[in-house]
């Protein structure tokens, strides 16, 4: 069977993250990694791979009901947990990582944290880097970004968001690179490439998460979440380019805008994900 391309990013990301439970300075070839994916594939049952689609979040900074540490625990060594959200530092991304690998294929988690404009070390807010117009700088920002989150066992983050923002009642017009698709396009592909590096063989690549796809920033009355009426025309010239440059970059991740788009949401919208996104830009991530 033929490893699907989507999977590479995370499972190698994923496989790499023993490198916390071995070496952090090795390095490990994408084809070797491709061959090692493939190789657990053939053996994975169909209640493993669901497994793998199984997402839990950390206990920070909960506000309701939450699942007993232990039922987690029993559940990631079980091999029914695939990724884990807003787990902080290396000592409990570690612990976690050796209970994966007790279950039958010791197959990794893969953990993710938003990693907007910094790490340990903090950074100016990315409308402020924006502002800046240094390129080289931004790219190396995210860079040492990646370098930290990847030292705590971090393997994704949820940056950058590239949604072009001309509405100042928007709420989260702060997080992108304000209201230039241009530099936005620009902007976009430093964040990827300062977030993935030299590509995920290395142990400090972090996998970049395009959002919000599409139009998110655009939300009618400037309310968050709300509906997104545009037409074609504005969307593809304003709002979508600095995702094409995103997906042109590399990255290996997107997620979906909460809004709907024209009365479609943008979840379920098959022009956006696959006649556009990957189709004509021929983007081989996961969404």
């Amino acid at each position: 069977m033929k490893v699907p391309y989507w999977l590479l990013p995370a499972a190698g990301a994923a496989i790499l993250a023993t490198s916390g439970l071995q070496s952090t300075a090795q390095k490990t070839p994408e084809k070797n990694i491709a061959k090692k994916v493939d190789s657990v594939l053939r053996l994975m049952t169909l209640a493993e791979k669901v497994g793998q689609m199984n997402q839990y979040s950390s206990d920070f900074a909960a506000t309701g009901p939450i699942t007993q540490q232990g039922d987690k625990q029993d559940r990631v060594r079980q091999g029914a947990v695939g990724s884990y959200l807003n787990v902080y530092g290396a000592e409990r991304t570690r612990s976690l990582q050796q209970i994966a690998m007790q279950s039958r294929l010791g197959i990794p988690l893969l953990f993710g944290q938003d990693v907007i404009h910094g790490f340990r070390t903090t950074f100016p807010i990315p409308l402020a880097e924006a502002a800046s117009w240094d390129l080289a700088a931004i790219e190396q920002g995210a860079r040492i970004a990646a370098i930290e989150a990847a030292a705590a066992g971090i393997h994704w983050t949820f940056a950058p968001m590239v949604d072009i923002g001309r509405d100042p009642r928007w709420g989260r017009v702060m997080e992108g690179a304000g209201e230039d698709p241009y530099l936005g396009s620009l902007i976009a592909t430093a964040r990827v490439k300062g977030f993935q590096g030299k590509g995920f063989g290395n142990t400090d690549a972090v996998m970049a998460c395009v959002k919000h796809f599409a139009a998110y920033g655009a939300a009618v009355g400037g309310r968050d979440y709300n509906s997104v009426d545009m037409s074609l025309r504005q969307l593809h010239e304003i709002y979508l380019p600095p995702f094409k440059a995103a997906a042109s970059a590399g990255a290996a991740t997107f997620m979906n805008s909460f809004n709907d788009l024209n009365g479609i949401p943008a979840t379920a919208n098959k022009y956006l994900q696959r006649d556009l996104l990957k189709g004509a830009w021929n983007f081989k991530g996961f969404v």
